[in-house]
């Protein structure tokens, strides 16, 4: 059942991204058919994806002005707390917030190893990323709840209700943070630097750290939250679905961006902003309607015999 979700979502990522199945001199698939979408042929047609002229300019915002990484340390201390404190209840958004501090952790390890070229801008786009974040689950937690996007509504009251798997939350949630809140931070950080160097290649240089997260941070969410969290067998044709549905969704968070900072008038941006907030939403009801679940006590349980460590 839940391949068969994760296909669906792939289905509906791949109508409104720009993949493409294999060639013939592509490396030689797995017999299942849906890896023929293989992942080295997508990263090249990604960078071969210009990014729009946008102009360069100084980053205005308010958060992490240096650029340190010591930014990212103290998001890491923020999310290991709430993380902590979901654990003690057992509540169904630890899964999400496991997950995003795992990201977190090794952003940080490649922002510190050199891996991406401009350090500071990702110690930026990470700080402003993470404290919508936390501003949207206060805002959820606090019942002020009329302005929150409809993604993030949708992902943050099926964790209330129990009414999903714990891969159907994680994606709801990932959903929301990347396809709604993401086109809005890499906006406001800028998407070019100010010598007029995109920072298109460092948001595509992720992808294949990404890839190296699934199966270890799909291990850990099933032992600590959701035995059936792994079933899926990842590591083998669903990690591949995983990536190619993570770069469909980088690829069009990369686009809104780009349309939100060429809009001129008020009119502009607001038919930008009602495109971000339909395309989160319609993924959202995919995800909702597919990895529902009949026994959430099971789960529940689990959590409160593994959940801490």
């Amino acid at each position: 059942m839940a391949r068969a979700a994760l296909g669906l979502l792939l289905a509906l990522v791949l109508a409104v991204s720009p993949l493409r199945p294999a060639a013939a001199d592509d490396p030689v698939p797995d017999p299942d058919p849906i890896r023929g979408l293989v992942l080295p042929p997508l990263d090249i047609l990604i960078g071969l994806l210009p990014p729009l002229p946008i102009p360069g300019a100084d980053y205005a915002g308010d958060l992490c002005k240096s650029g340190s990484s010591t930014c990212i340390d103290e998001v890491m201390a923020r999310m290991r707390t709430r993380l902590d404190g979901l654990v003690a209840t057992c509540s169904h958004s630890a899964i999400f917030s496991l997950a995003y501090l795992r990201v977190t952790e090794n952003v940080s390890n490649a922002v510190r190893s050199g891996y991406f070229a401009d350090a500071k801008w990702l110690n930026r786009v990470d700080t402003v990323f993470a404290d919508l974040y936390f501003k949207t689950t206060s805002d959820w937690e606090a019942g002020r709840r009329p302005k929150i996007p409809a993604a993030w509504k949708i992902a943050l009251k099926a964790e209330d209700d129990h009414a999903m798997t714990g891969l159907g939350n994680f994606l709801l949630s990932m959903n929301a943070h990347i396809n709604r809140d993401f086109p809005y931070v890499l906006a406001k950080v800028g998407l070019t630097a100010p010598d007029g160097t995109s920072h298109k290649a460092d948001h595509n240089r992720y992808n294949q750290r990404l890839d190296s997260l699934y199966m270890p941070v799909f291990a850990e969410e099933a032992a600590r939250f959701d035995p059936s969290f792994d079933d899926i067998d990842a590591g083998t044709v669903e990690e591949t679905i995983a990536g190619v549905i993570m770069r469909g969704w980088r690829e069009m968070v990369w686009r809104h961006a780009e349309l939100l900072s060429l809009a001129r008038t008020g009119a502009q941006r607001n038919l930008v902003e009602k495109q971000i907030e339909t395309y989160a939403a319609l993924q959202a009801l995919g995800i909702r309607q597919f990895f529902t679940t009949p026994h959430p006590e099971k789960r529940d349980a689990w959590c409160a015999a593994h959940g801490a460590v």
